[in-house]
């Protein structure tokens, strides 16, 4: 019989990136085990956690890697990227520089993910505001032109960061149900006669591998 940590309908997998020190691994822990660590260390390479949550009736695995945001493991980490189907790209709100490379980040990202991925830009660390140097409208004003979801959020007081991660699995979801939608749609004349096996949701969904888009 299985756990309950085994009882969903779907896996997705979301990778978290950007540079070093904007907060991607608190993020995770604040997510995944509520947890913050003042004295977090750098990532080396990628490090990996879960959390289920539902999703209007379905039950969702969030499979969350948290990549390692140095140059030098750059080519380890973007391996990682295949099979994603969300991503968060993550700056610094106080640091301009993190913010002028999201860029260069999402390049990388679109050269290993599928085309399809939902992507959100993350401004991190609101906690800090009146350090801020990136202005929430600049942020937001980047993502509207480049078709991102876009939210702030603040890892050490937990400021949107169960939004931030609600919302990027709900737009998958609703990605996956429109194109199951459309498949059945299309399919219904040409498989009529097929084997009903082999079009039925809880069998696609309970695959171990990620859903992809």
């Amino acid at each position: 019989m299985g756990s309950a940590e085994e009882d969903y309908n779907f896996v997705f997998k979301v990778v978290l990136i950007g540079e070093s020190g904007v907060g991607k691994t608190n993020l995770l822990s604040r997510f995944t085990r509520n947890e913050f660590n003042h004295d977090s260390r750098t990532t080396i390479g990628v490090e990996f956690s879960t959390r289920t949550i539902l999703v209007g009736d379905a039950v969702v695995k969030a499979q969350i890697w948290d990549t390692a945001g140095l140059e030098r493991y750059r080519a380890i980490t973007s391996a990682y990227y295949r099979g994603a189907v969300g991503a968060l790209v993550v700056f610094d709100i106080t640091k301009h520089q993190t913010y002028d490379v999201v860029d260069r980040w999402l390049k990388e990202l679109y050269d290993h993910a599928e085309a399809s991925i939902i992507v959100m830009l993350v401004g991190n660390k609101t906690d800090l505001a009146q350090a801020r140097e990136v202005p929430m409208e600049e942020a937001k004003m980047f993502a509207d032109n480049n078709g991102l979801l876009f939210i702030e959020t603040s890892a050490l007081d937990s400021t949107n960061v169960e939004a931030a991660f609600e919302t990027i699995l709900k737009e998958i979801f609703h990605k996956v149900q429109k194109q199951k939608q459309r498949s059945s749609q299309s399919n219904t004349v040409s498989l009529a006669n097929e084997n009903p096996a082999s079009m039925a949701p809880v069998q696609a969904e309970r695959r171990p591998c990620c859903v992809a888009l």
